[in-house]
């Protein structure tokens, strides 16, 4: 399944960051981004972001979708679809859509998802809430934060 879903089809509008390339400063492409090497200060594009398994960037990032397979340190906001490989280490926060994990990806920071807790918090009456909280407790289980 994540195999399938992990391809990244390159184009004429790529951009590759080859492997042993270091890049600094703020990086926008109108294309997809193909990263390989090493980037430091900020990627942005409205397309699709790919991050290879010996790739290592320290920047925030923007795209439309990520696939990741290497080391991201930094925050990431992706419009629509993240994809973490098995070998992938993201640190920081990730505001996405949909996000998929597989099993050996490490992500250590918050993951918001529009349309997640918060907003549903906001559309829930409030003696709804304060009855399902009642009843957590009551039943002494553990609540995630």
């Amino acid at each position: 399944m994540f195999k399938k879903e992990a391809t990244f089809e390159g184009g004429s509008q790529d951009t590759v960051i080859a492997q042993g390339v270091k890049v600094e400063g703020d990086f926008v492409s109108q294309g997809n981004i193909i990263i390989e090497g090493e980037v430091h200060g900020t990627i942005k594009t409205d397309h699709d972001l790919r991050i290879g398994e010996q790739a290592r960037v320290v920047a925030n990032v923007w795209a439309e979708n990520a696939v990741i397979a290497g080391e991201v340190q930094g925050n990431m906001k992706v419009a629509e679809r993240l994809e973490l490989a098995p070998t992938s280490r993201v640190i920081g926060d990730v505001e996405v859509k949909t996000v998929s994990m597989a099993p050996g990806a490490i992500f250590c920071g918050r993951c918001m998802m529009p349309g997640g807790p918060d907003v549903v918090a906001a559309t829930v009456p409030e003696r709804k809430r304060n009855r399902t909280k009642v009843a957590a407790v009551e039943a002494e289980e553990p609540q995630l934060m």
